[in-house]
């Protein structure tokens, strides 16, 4: 099992920075993958960006180069740092990670999102 807490979600003017945690605890040997989505009201789920297990990164055109995506040494913490926002990045933020064990893998975990709002 692994739990997933997130935090660093607020209130922020266009064209400020935020910086969401990802802390995840429990059995964090088994863990692969780790990303964001992200939900505003009435949309669907939006994936933002993933790091793998070897630190490879994917961004959704919509925030690349403006959010970076990074783990922590011990590679149970993730990071999205986040420049420029837009009143259109103003959502829920959900933290996932994949986990494997001797190439069973396990169903996504996923954090309780923390909220992003971004005044124009």
């Amino acid at each position: 099992q692994v739990q997933l807490e997130e935090s660093g979600g607020g209130l922020v003017q266009a064209g400020g920075s935020l910086r969401l945690s990802c802390v995840a605890s429990g059995s964090i040997f088994s863990i692969d993958a780790m990303g964001w989505y992200r939900q505003a009201p009435g949309k669907q789920r939006e994936l933002v960006a993933t790091i793998s297990k070897d630190g490879s990164t994917n961004y959704a055109d919509s925030v690349k180069g403006r959010f970076t995506i990074s783990r922590g040494n011990a590679r149970n913490t993730e990071y999205l740092q986040m420049n420029s926002l837009k009143p259109e990045d103003t959502a829920a933020y959900y933290c996932y990670a994949d986990r494997s064990l001797y190439g069973s893998k396990f169903p996504r975990t996923w954090g309780q999102g923390t909220q992003v709002t971004v005044s124009s």
